[in-house]
């Protein structure tokens, strides 16, 4: 297990270690400013033959823009206020891709990130900005992390 890994959850769609529907993304601090993850999109979540379905590109380029602030604060969970998506070439399903993101204003409750999806060689297919906001204090309690299973996974965890 990385020491850089990043805390998943139980059941989210997007990071979910036990949702065998989702797509069980892994992120790591990148060790500059910002997180990086490596996901192979499987065919059965292709729009055109070949090409990732755009719902699920932009639901890759999210949870990286949410992950971007969690590096000083693993705990800080942010939701999408705004999310706009650049998609600059088709994104291949069955390659390894490599999803990057960091902020790039941080304003306590507010945030503002930027993501990017690169293909196998490098070349850059689509990319988000994403205006955030953390959960008030309030809103999150250790109850709830408990509940969402907010934690690292080992990797024997996340192969299950």
């Amino acid at each position: 297990m990385s020491e850089l890994r990043l805390p998943n959850s139980r059941h989210c769609f997007a990071c979910g270690v036990e949702n065998n529907i989702g797509l069980k993304l892994v992120f790591e601090a990148d060790g500059e400013d910002g997180v990086v993850g490596e996901y192979t999109v499987p065919r059965y979540f292709e729009g055109y033959p070949g090409v990732v379905h755009g719902g699920i590109v932009t639901t890759l380029l999210d949870e990286a823009l949410s992950r971007a602030f969690m590096l000083e604060d693993p705990k800080r969970l942010m939701y999408t206020a705004r999310l706009t998506t650049r998609f600059r070439q088709h994104v291949p399903v069955e390659q390894p891709l490599t999803l990057r993101s960091r902020p790039t204003k941080d304003r306590e409750r507010l945030g503002e990130a930027e993501a990017q999806i690169y293909g196998p060689d490098g070349e850059l297919l689509a990319e988000g900005e994403a205006l955030l906001v953390a959960l008030k204090p309030s809103e999150l309690d250790a109850g709830m992390l408990d509940e969402l299973g907010w934690r690292v996974y080992s990797d024997e965890e996340l192969a299950a």
